[in-house]
C-alpha cells in the first residue's frame, strides 16, 4: 500500500488543454505523471486519490524540445502523460485542483 505522498509523486498535475477537454467528453482525464510511473501505479493512485473506478490507462511520452537560451543550447524536460478512462458514472473535476 502506498501513502498519499507517494501517490502525489506519481500524479503530478492535471493537463487542461483543448485535446484534454475533448477527451473528457469520452469520460477520460489527462494527467502529467512521473516519467518512471507505470500503468498499474497510475491506476492505483487515481483510484485511491479521487475515489473513482478506472477502466483503462493509456500513456505517452513527449520528448523535450531543444531550444536556445541566450545563445546557448538547452533542452526542455521529457513529459509523460496519462490518459485515464473512467467507468460510467465516475467523474473527476480537475478544475478544483489536486
Amino acid at each position: 500500500m502506498t501513502t498519499k505522498a507517494q501517490q502525489y509523486d506519481v500524479i503530478r498535475k492535471p493537463i487542461i488543454t483543448e485535446k484534454a477537454t475533448m477527451a473528457s467528453e469520452h469520460n477520460a482525464v489527462v494527467f502529467e505523471v512521473a516519467i518512471d510511473a507505470n500503468k498499474p501505479q497510475i491506476k492505483q493512485a487515481v483510484e485511491s486519490l479521487f475515489n473513482v473506478k478506472v477502466k483503462a490507462v493509456n500513456t505517452s511520452i513527449t520528448k523535450g524540445k531543444v531550444k536556445r537560451f541566450k545563445g546557448k543550447l538547452g533542452k526542455r524536460k521529457d513529459i509523460k502523460k496519462a490518459y485515464v478512462t473512467l467507468h460510467e458514472g465516475s467523474t473527476i473535476d480537475v478544475s478544483t485542483g489536486l
